[in-house]
Protein backbone atom coordinates (compact mmCIF):
# COMPACT_ATOMS: atom_id res chain seq x y z
CA UNK A 1 0.00 0.00 0.00
CA UNK A 2 1.12 3.54 -0.71
CA UNK A 3 -0.24 7.08 -0.71
CA UNK A 4 -0.16 8.82 -4.08
CA UNK A 5 -1.32 12.16 -5.42
CA UNK A 6 -3.87 11.08 -8.01
CA UNK A 7 -4.38 13.57 -10.82
CA UNK A 8 -7.38 13.56 -13.19
CA UNK A 9 -5.09 12.20 -15.90
CA UNK A 10 -3.84 9.34 -13.73
CA UNK A 11 -7.39 8.61 -12.56
CA UNK A 12 -8.52 8.30 -16.18
CA UNK A 13 -5.68 5.86 -16.90
CA UNK A 14 -6.61 3.73 -13.90
CA UNK A 15 -10.26 3.69 -14.87
CA UNK A 16 -9.21 1.98 -18.10
CA UNK A 17 -8.28 -0.99 -15.90
CA UNK A 18 -11.84 -1.12 -14.57
CA UNK A 19 -12.80 -4.26 -16.50
CA UNK A 20 -14.73 -6.23 -13.88
CA UNK A 21 -16.56 -3.92 -11.47
CA UNK A 22 -20.12 -3.00 -10.52
CA UNK A 23 -22.04 -0.43 -12.64
CA UNK A 24 -20.98 3.18 -12.10
CA UNK A 25 -23.49 5.37 -10.23
CA UNK A 26 -23.64 8.86 -11.74
CA UNK A 27 -25.24 10.26 -8.58
CA UNK A 28 -22.42 8.92 -6.41
CA UNK A 29 -19.82 10.38 -8.75
CA UNK A 30 -21.59 13.76 -8.65
CA UNK A 31 -21.72 13.72 -4.85
CA UNK A 32 -18.04 12.84 -4.52
CA UNK A 33 -17.06 15.45 -7.10
CA UNK A 34 -19.02 18.02 -5.11
CA UNK A 35 -17.06 17.10 -1.98
CA UNK A 36 -13.83 17.57 -3.90
CA UNK A 37 -14.91 20.96 -5.20
CA UNK A 38 -15.94 22.12 -1.72
CA UNK A 39 -12.59 21.04 -0.26
CA UNK A 40 -14.15 18.33 1.93
CA UNK A 41 -11.97 15.48 0.70
CA UNK A 42 -9.68 13.91 3.32
CA UNK A 43 -7.08 11.17 3.11
CA UNK A 44 -8.22 7.94 4.79
CA UNK A 45 -7.37 4.25 4.62
CA UNK A 46 -10.10 3.87 2.01
CA UNK A 47 -8.84 4.46 -1.50
CA UNK A 48 -8.02 2.46 -4.62
CA UNK A 49 -7.33 -1.26 -4.94
CA UNK A 50 -5.91 -3.38 -7.77
CA UNK A 51 -5.95 -7.17 -7.83
CA UNK A 52 -3.13 -9.59 -8.66
CA UNK A 53 -3.54 -8.87 -12.38
CA UNK A 54 -3.53 -5.07 -11.86
CA UNK A 55 -7.28 -4.87 -12.52
CA UNK A 56 -9.12 -2.13 -10.63
CA UNK A 57 -11.46 -3.76 -8.09
CA UNK A 58 -12.21 -0.84 -5.76
CA UNK A 59 -12.37 2.94 -6.10
CA UNK A 60 -13.96 3.52 -9.49
CA UNK A 61 -16.33 6.16 -8.09
CA UNK A 62 -13.48 8.04 -6.41
CA UNK A 63 -11.47 8.01 -9.62
CA UNK A 64 -14.43 9.10 -11.72
CA UNK A 65 -15.06 11.97 -9.28
CA UNK A 66 -11.45 13.11 -9.64
CA UNK A 67 -11.84 13.10 -13.41
CA UNK A 68 -15.15 14.97 -13.24
CA UNK A 69 -13.92 17.61 -10.79
CA UNK A 70 -10.51 18.08 -12.40
CA UNK A 71 -8.93 18.14 -8.94
CA UNK A 72 -5.97 16.01 -7.81
CA UNK A 73 -6.11 14.47 -4.32
CA UNK A 74 -3.99 12.06 -2.27
CA UNK A 75 -5.33 8.50 -2.15
CA UNK A 76 -4.30 5.28 -0.47
CA UNK A 77 -3.50 2.77 -3.23
CA UNK A 78 -3.31 -0.97 -2.63
CA UNK A 79 -1.79 -3.45 -5.09
CA UNK A 80 -2.10 -7.21 -5.25
CA UNK A 81 -5.39 -7.48 -3.38
CA UNK A 82 -6.94 -10.94 -3.92
CA UNK A 83 -9.77 -10.62 -6.42
CA UNK A 84 -11.89 -12.82 -4.14
CA UNK A 85 -11.92 -9.91 -1.64
CA UNK A 86 -14.23 -8.01 -4.00
CA UNK A 87 -17.28 -9.76 -2.54
CA UNK A 88 -16.74 -8.22 0.92
CA UNK A 89 -15.80 -4.69 -0.13
CA UNK A 90 -18.16 -1.81 0.72
CA UNK A 91 -20.50 -4.07 2.69
CA UNK A 92 -20.26 -2.06 5.92
CA UNK A 93 -22.81 0.61 6.91
CA UNK A 94 -22.12 4.07 5.57
CA UNK A 95 -21.60 6.76 8.20
CA UNK A 96 -24.67 8.99 8.15
CA UNK A 97 -25.25 12.61 9.08
CA UNK A 98 -26.74 11.38 12.34
CA UNK A 99 -23.53 9.48 13.06
CA UNK A 100 -21.38 12.54 12.34
CA UNK A 101 -23.45 14.77 14.61
CA UNK A 102 -23.59 12.18 17.40
CA UNK A 103 -19.80 11.82 17.23
CA UNK A 104 -19.59 15.62 17.52
CA UNK A 105 -21.58 15.41 20.76
CA UNK A 106 -24.88 16.77 19.45
CA UNK A 107 -28.16 15.78 21.11
CA UNK A 108 -31.18 14.63 19.07
CA UNK A 109 -28.77 13.79 16.27
CA UNK A 110 -31.33 12.08 14.02
CA UNK A 111 -33.79 14.99 14.01
CA UNK A 112 -30.97 17.54 13.93
CA UNK A 113 -29.39 15.95 10.85
CA UNK A 114 -32.72 16.01 8.99
CA UNK A 115 -33.37 19.62 10.01
CA UNK A 116 -29.90 20.74 8.91
CA UNK A 117 -30.31 18.99 5.57
CA UNK A 118 -33.70 20.66 5.12
CA UNK A 119 -32.34 24.07 6.13
CA UNK A 120 -29.51 23.69 3.62
CA UNK A 121 -32.03 22.93 0.88
CA UNK A 122 -34.32 25.77 1.98
CA UNK A 123 -31.42 28.23 1.77
CA UNK A 124 -29.87 26.98 -1.47
CA UNK A 125 -32.56 25.11 -3.43
CA UNK A 126 -35.96 26.00 -1.92
CA UNK A 127 -37.90 25.17 -5.07
CA UNK A 128 -36.24 21.86 -5.90
CA UNK A 129 -37.97 18.58 -5.13
CA UNK A 130 -35.83 17.96 -2.01
CA UNK A 131 -35.46 14.34 -3.11
CA UNK A 132 -33.13 12.27 -5.26
CA UNK A 133 -29.41 12.61 -5.79
CA UNK A 134 -29.45 16.41 -6.09
CA UNK A 135 -30.75 16.70 -2.54
CA UNK A 136 -27.94 14.70 -0.92
CA UNK A 137 -26.04 16.73 1.66
CA UNK A 138 -22.61 15.62 2.83
CA UNK A 139 -21.73 15.25 6.49
CA UNK A 140 -19.26 18.13 6.20
CA UNK A 141 -22.01 20.32 4.76
CA UNK A 142 -24.28 19.49 7.72
CA UNK A 143 -21.56 20.48 10.18
CA UNK A 144 -20.95 23.70 8.24
CA UNK A 145 -24.65 24.59 8.29
CA UNK A 146 -24.75 23.92 12.04
CA UNK A 147 -21.75 26.20 12.56
CA UNK A 148 -23.42 28.97 10.57
CA UNK A 149 -26.86 28.50 12.15
CA UNK A 150 -26.38 27.40 15.77
CA UNK A 151 -29.89 28.61 16.62
CA UNK A 152 -31.26 25.54 14.87
CA UNK A 153 -30.56 23.60 18.08
CA UNK A 154 -33.08 25.67 20.03
CA UNK A 155 -35.51 25.65 17.10
CA UNK A 156 -35.42 21.86 17.17
CA UNK A 157 -37.09 21.81 20.60
CA UNK A 158 -39.98 23.84 19.20
CA UNK A 159 -40.09 21.63 16.12
CA UNK A 160 -40.49 18.53 18.26
CA UNK A 161 -43.28 20.18 20.30
CA UNK A 162 -45.12 21.23 17.14
CA UNK A 163 -44.75 17.72 15.71
CA UNK A 164 -46.28 16.21 18.82
CA UNK A 165 -49.12 18.68 18.73
CA UNK A 166 -50.23 18.43 15.10
CA UNK A 167 -48.04 15.82 13.34
CA UNK A 168 -46.18 18.30 11.14
CA UNK A 169 -42.77 16.83 10.39
CA UNK A 170 -40.08 17.79 12.89
CA UNK A 171 -37.91 18.94 10.01
CA UNK A 172 -40.51 21.35 8.59
CA UNK A 173 -41.51 22.71 12.00
CA UNK A 174 -37.90 23.23 13.06
CA UNK A 175 -36.98 25.06 9.86
CA UNK A 176 -40.20 27.09 9.95
CA UNK A 177 -39.60 28.18 13.53
CA UNK A 178 -35.96 28.98 12.90
CA UNK A 179 -36.26 31.00 9.69
CA UNK A 180 -39.28 33.02 10.87
CA UNK A 181 -37.59 33.75 14.21
CA UNK A 182 -34.42 34.86 12.46
CA UNK A 183 -36.25 37.00 9.90
CA UNK A 184 -38.74 38.53 12.35
CA UNK A 185 -37.23 38.88 15.83
CA UNK A 186 -39.96 41.45 16.55
CA UNK A 187 -42.62 38.71 16.59
CA UNK A 188 -43.43 36.84 19.80
CA UNK A 189 -43.73 33.25 18.59
CA UNK A 190 -45.24 31.83 21.79
CA UNK A 191 -48.90 32.45 20.82
CA UNK A 192 -48.17 30.88 17.43
CA UNK A 193 -46.76 27.69 18.94
CA UNK A 194 -49.49 27.40 21.58
CA UNK A 195 -52.23 27.84 18.99
CA UNK A 196 -50.82 25.29 16.54
CA UNK A 197 -50.08 22.74 19.27
CA UNK A 198 -53.38 22.94 21.16
CA UNK A 199 -55.90 24.64 18.87
CA UNK A 200 -57.55 25.92 22.06
CA UNK A 201 -60.05 28.79 21.79
CA UNK A 202 -59.23 29.44 18.14
CA UNK A 203 -61.95 30.56 15.75
CA UNK A 204 -62.41 29.07 12.26
CA UNK A 205 -60.18 30.94 9.85
CA UNK A 206 -57.38 31.42 12.37
CA UNK A 207 -54.24 30.40 10.43
CA UNK A 208 -52.94 28.44 13.43
CA UNK A 209 -56.06 26.30 13.52
CA UNK A 210 -56.01 25.88 9.76
CA UNK A 211 -52.40 24.69 9.81
CA UNK A 212 -53.14 22.35 12.70
CA UNK A 213 -56.16 20.82 10.96
CA UNK A 214 -54.28 20.52 7.67
CA UNK A 215 -51.41 18.64 9.29
CA UNK A 216 -53.71 16.33 11.24
CA UNK A 217 -55.68 15.61 8.07
CA UNK A 218 -52.51 14.76 6.15
CA UNK A 219 -51.33 12.53 9.01
CA UNK A 220 -54.67 10.70 9.03
CA UNK A 221 -54.21 9.86 5.35
CA UNK A 222 -50.57 8.92 5.75
CA UNK A 223 -51.21 5.29 4.82
CA UNK A 224 -51.97 6.47 1.30
CA UNK A 225 -48.88 8.66 1.05
CA UNK A 226 -45.46 7.45 -0.01
CA UNK A 227 -43.55 9.57 2.51
CA UNK A 228 -43.68 12.55 4.81
CA UNK A 229 -43.00 15.59 2.63
CA UNK A 230 -41.14 18.12 4.73
CA UNK A 231 -40.95 20.60 1.87
CA UNK A 232 -44.74 20.53 1.48
CA UNK A 233 -45.24 20.88 5.24
CA UNK A 234 -42.82 23.81 5.39
CA UNK A 235 -44.67 25.51 2.54
CA UNK A 236 -47.94 25.22 4.51
CA UNK A 237 -46.20 26.39 7.67
CA UNK A 238 -44.89 29.57 6.07
CA UNK A 239 -48.19 30.31 4.34
CA UNK A 240 -50.06 30.04 7.63
CA UNK A 241 -47.41 31.96 9.56
CA UNK A 242 -47.51 34.83 7.07
CA UNK A 243 -51.31 35.04 7.38
CA UNK A 244 -51.10 34.90 11.18
CA UNK A 245 -48.50 37.63 11.53
CA UNK A 246 -50.42 39.86 9.10
CA UNK A 247 -53.72 39.31 10.94
CA UNK A 248 -55.40 37.63 7.94
CA UNK A 249 -57.84 34.75 8.02
CA UNK A 250 -56.79 31.53 6.29
CA UNK A 251 -59.48 28.90 5.96
CA UNK A 252 -57.74 26.56 3.54
CA UNK A 253 -54.14 25.59 2.81
CA UNK A 254 -53.43 24.15 -0.60
CA UNK A 255 -50.32 23.53 -2.67
CA UNK A 256 -50.47 24.03 -6.40
CA UNK A 257 -48.11 22.19 -8.77
CA UNK A 258 -44.65 23.78 -8.97
CA UNK A 259 -45.56 26.30 -6.28
CA UNK A 260 -42.52 28.18 -4.99
CA UNK A 261 -41.55 28.44 -1.34
CA UNK A 262 -43.23 31.48 0.28
CA UNK A 263 -41.11 34.40 1.37
CA UNK A 264 -41.37 35.35 5.02
CA UNK A 265 -43.67 38.32 5.42
CA UNK A 266 -41.98 41.63 6.16
CA UNK A 267 -45.20 43.61 6.59
CA UNK A 268 -45.65 45.61 9.80
CA UNK A 269 -46.82 43.41 12.64
CA UNK A 270 -50.61 43.28 12.99
CA UNK A 271 -52.03 42.60 16.45
CA UNK A 272 -55.70 41.59 16.29
CA UNK A 273 -57.89 41.42 19.39
CA UNK A 274 -57.51 37.65 19.77
CA UNK A 275 -53.77 38.01 20.39
CA UNK A 276 -52.82 36.49 17.08
CA UNK A 277 -49.48 38.31 16.97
Amino acid sequence: MEVLEVSPELAAQWLARNTNNRPLSKNTVQQLAGQLQRGEWQLTHQGIAFDEDDVLIDGQHRLAAIVKSGIAVPLTVAHGVPRTAFTVMDTGRKRTGRDALALAGEANATHLAAALRGLHLYLHAPNSSWSGGSSVTSNDQLLTVLGEHPGIREALHHGIALNRGCRITVTAATIGWYVTSEARPDVDQRPWEEGVVTGARLEPGDPRLTLRNTMLSLAAGRAHRRRDDSREHLLYYLKAWNAWVEGRDSKLLRRSPNETMPRISSRPLTAPADGRA
